[in-house]
């Protein structure tokens, strides 16, 4: 994708067609192709090209929610920001740091226990370890570093 549209301003100029023939493997790819060209155009148009540095602007992009925002926020421009996927809500609860299951409550609870400069590193941990260890349909607690801090650790032989 970045090898056809190396900036933004060639994605804004590019063919949804192209767009969906190069993430076609993604899943859903029509949907984030219309996205990706309506958010490119929209960052050039509204934006002189530069992505938003800010919540609100970047979540009035077509196809950026919260999650997607805190990402972007924290890796690209080093803003505090903590990306809640299916991985951090699970195991946020398993931990018992939240007793929500809504995005934007557990995204406000885990922020109220850490410290601003650990939530982007703190949402990269939480989807490694739902990745590697905590697995929904097969978590390996007898392999987990932090199984005895987690009330749903399972009991091992």
């Amino acid at each position: 994708l970045f090898a056809k549209y190396p900036d933004v301003r060639a994605m804004a100029r590019g063919d949804i067609d192209t767009i969906s023939d190069i993430i076609r493997s993604t899943g859903f790819f029509n949907a984030k192709a219309k996205n990706l060209l309506a958010c490119a155009r929209t960052i050039v148009e509204r934006h002189k090209g530069a992505v938003p540095r800010s919540m609100e602007e970047l979540t009035a992009l077509p196809g950026v929610g919260r999650k997607t925002a805190n990402v972007v926020l924290g890796n690209a421009f080093n803003i505090p920001g903590l990306a809640v996927d299916t991985h951090v809500a699970r195991i946020s609860g398993l931990l018992a740091l939240t007793e929500s299951d809504d995005p934007v409550v557990i995204e406000r609870d885990l922020c109220a226990l850490l410290a601003p400069d650990d939530w982007t590193d703190a949402s990269h941990l939480l989807i490694l370890h739902g990745r590697a260890t905590c697995i929904a349909r097969r978590p390996k607690c007898d392999a987990c570093a932090i199984a005895r801090y987690c009330p749903s650790a399972r009991d091992t032989p």
